[in-house]
């Protein structure tokens, strides 16, 4: 069970999850076009398949986010896509030039970040301010 005040700070770390991968989702499918060029140019494998999945998984798991839906899972799910996006796209031992090799080690390391308050996710739950929480039993004389 989770206090009030760790329901909060759950949520405001899901609101923050969310945006970045809402935005993600939502800019990806604007540009899609781009987006294929893009996954084509990293060597991804079945692009026609992990395009439209890529884009899913950000838009669906950012709205899942903000509502506490199915948080234990999704936490699994988006940590493994984050860390599955961080080889693929910031795949920072390829490059030569030492100013973009930093920049991609960086944000391949924050992808793995990002991959550990997933995992957290997984361990805490939604909290009490989502879907989840509302349909969680409560404590009581139920148990008696």
């Amino acid at each position: 069970m989770t206090r009030p005040v760790d329901s909060g700070v759950i949520f405001i770390a899901r609101i923050a999850l969310a945006v970045l991968f809402l935005w993600g989702g939502v800019m990806k499918l604007l540009g899609y076009a781009g987006f294929v060029g893009y996954l084509h140019s990293k060597g991804v494998p079945f692009v026609q398949v992990a395009a439209p999945i890529a884009v899913a998984v950000e838009t669906l798991g950012g709205v899942f986010l903000v509502l506490g839906f199915k948080i234990r899972p999704l936490g699994l799910i988006m940590a493994v896509y984050t860390v599955a996006t961080a080889v693929l796209g910031h795949d920072f031992w390829n490059i030569a030039d030492a100013a973009v090799q930093h920049d991609m080690l960086i944000h391949f390391w924050k992808n793995i970040g990002i991959a550990g308050g997933f995992l957290l996710l997984c361990v805490t739950g939604a909290g009490r301010i989502s879907v989840d929480g509302a349909r969680a039993p409560r404590g009581g004389l139920s148990g008696l």
